[in-house]
């Protein structure tokens, strides 16, 4: 390993690279926008359009697949069939990862991949919403599953890559923040825009009924995401600002060496219990809104860009406060908030909060809400670049990828989970809303314990091997 440690030293001296400058950041977060967008498509419709309830079936939305209970009268079909494609997914993670960390085109490790993945990205998001039967069928069940299986293929092929950039193009923690704070910004635009999604096909409802505008809303968002990804591809070129080289390691290797970082190990085991909690809510917060406030879905989409804005307010503050006192203080008190306000969504239309009008209520939840969006959305991407900079100092292997791979393993493994945990609450007592508030308090649970867990993080250990 020594000689291999210092033939990689060796040639990241040899060479010199550029600082990314600020407009070529924003060219890069483009593409977390494209990926962000397509990625809140499926994380907030596709339990929505495939499981509706009363309100939505009599607004004409069609059953495509079986609503039957699955596995021990708890897993619905649509709960097992994305819960599986994850957990599937999550294992494709370590080897779309290796490849890319021992790619050696021309152009770089990682912009082959955003090229290549793109299309087949965008084009597979439109088909999971496609079922080929007008009608509740098996057939569908099966068609479903294999595009969820070929979405998150796809999404891992072009998202694995790209996180792993925001270690290279920031050569050290204060430009790696930065990187992270713009993406934040375009994750969110995205999401907010897939949140828009009801005010869009509710315009075309009237034409093409309301399954055909879903499904048109989603391909005219599939087509914006799809330029907006090809945008870091076509317009930084990697070899100008990323001195890494590829790694000697085999996939196993490279996992195992990853996963024996001992801080990684703290921060992933939280970044699992944070994704079963944040995924279980924002899977639930359309139904919150429907069926326990009693509000129309379109509202889904105010409360939502009001927490999306509230939370860029706190963009700056963020990403100020990270670099004085620390990115771990700020996150933990992040986990203290989303554990308030998930509890908070599970009383949403009950007797206890009968005192606030239902609209006041989302409204509450929105903007506790977006603070500490604010922070998850900048600080976690940080820390593993932080984290993953040290084992590159420490080891010579420059496995950025794995690193980003694994802990892409953790969301999966956490919104597999919470796919379970969700479909399957969400059908207790439905024509009260019982399951909805049980999802709530779940969420809420996890996201606590999920604050315990990284409390152990050693934050200060990390950065001592940065600045050494």
């Amino acid at each position: 390993m020594g000689n291999v440690e210092n033939a990689s030293a060796a040639m990241r001296t040899t060479k010199t690279v550029k600082s990314l400058p600020m407009p070529k950041v924003w060219a890069f977060a483009v593409g977390q926008f494209g990926w962000a967008l397509l990625s809140g498509i499926i994380s907030n419709w596709l339990v929505y359009f495939y499981q509706p309830d009363s309100e939505t079936i009599s607004q004409g939305q069609t059953v495509f697949v079986p609503q039957g209970l699955a596995v021990l009268g708890v897993v619905t079909v649509v709960g097992g069939i994305t819960a599986f494609a994850r957990f599937f997914d999550a294992f494709v993670d370590p080897a779309v990862a290796s490849l890319s960390d021992r790619c050696t085109s021309k152009s770089g490790r990682r912009m082959p991949f955003l090229k290549f993945a793109a299309l087949p990205l965008a084009l597979v998001t439109v088909l999971v919403f496609w079922s080929p039967i007008n009608d509740t069928s098996w057939i569908n069940g099966a068609f479903l599953f294999a595009t969820v299986i070929g979405y998150y293929i796809a999404l891992t092929f072009y998202c694995t890559p790209y996180n792993a950039l925001i270690a290279e193009l920031g050569h050290d923690s204060k430009q790696q923040l930065t990187i992270s704070t713009a993406i934040s910004f375009t994750w969110v635009a995205g999401t907010a825009i897939a949140y828009v999604a009801p005010v869009i096909w509710a315009g075309f409802v009237p034409g093409l009924g309301r399954v055909n505008a879903i499904r048109l809303t989603f391909t005219i968002m599939a087509a914006i995401a799809f330029v907006c990804m090809l945008v870091p591809p076509l317009t930084i070129k990697e070899r100008d600002y990323v001195n890494s080289q590829p790694t000697s390691e085999s996939t196993i290797e490279s996992l195992k060496q990853t996963f024996g970082d001992g801080e990684f190990r703290k921060f992933v085991c939280s970044d699992v219990v944070y994704w079963v909690a944040i995924t279980t809510f924002q899977t639930g917060l359309p139904f919150f809104v429907t069926s326990l406030l009693k509000l129309p879905e379109t509202t889904t989409t105010i409360y939502f860009v009001l927490m999306t804005a509230v939370s860029v307010l706190f963009y700056m503050p963020v990403n100020v406060l990270a670099n004085r006192v620390g990115k771990k203080r700020i996150l933990l008190v992040a986990f203290v908030i989303f554990t308030c306000a998930f509890a908070f969504a599970g009383a949403l239309g009950s007797g206890l909060l009968a005192a606030i009008p239902p609209m006041a209520q989302g409204l509450i939840l929105s903007i506790v809400g977006a603070i500490p969006m604010a922070a998850f959305g900048i600080l976690p991407q940080a820390i593993v670049a932080n984290i993953a900079d040290a084992s590159s100092k420490t080891t010579g292997q420059d496995r950025q990828g794995m690193f980003y791979a694994a802990r892409t393993f953790a969301m999966k493994m956490g919104q597999s989970v919470a796919m379970l945990l969700f479909t399957g609450v969400s059908t207790i007592g439905m024509a009260s809303g019982a399951g909805y508030r049980i999802a709530a308090v779940c969420a809420a649970v996890l996201c606590g314990i999920g604050g315990v867990v990284f409390a152990f993080y050693n934050e200060r250990k990390v950065l001592d091997v940065l600045e050494s």
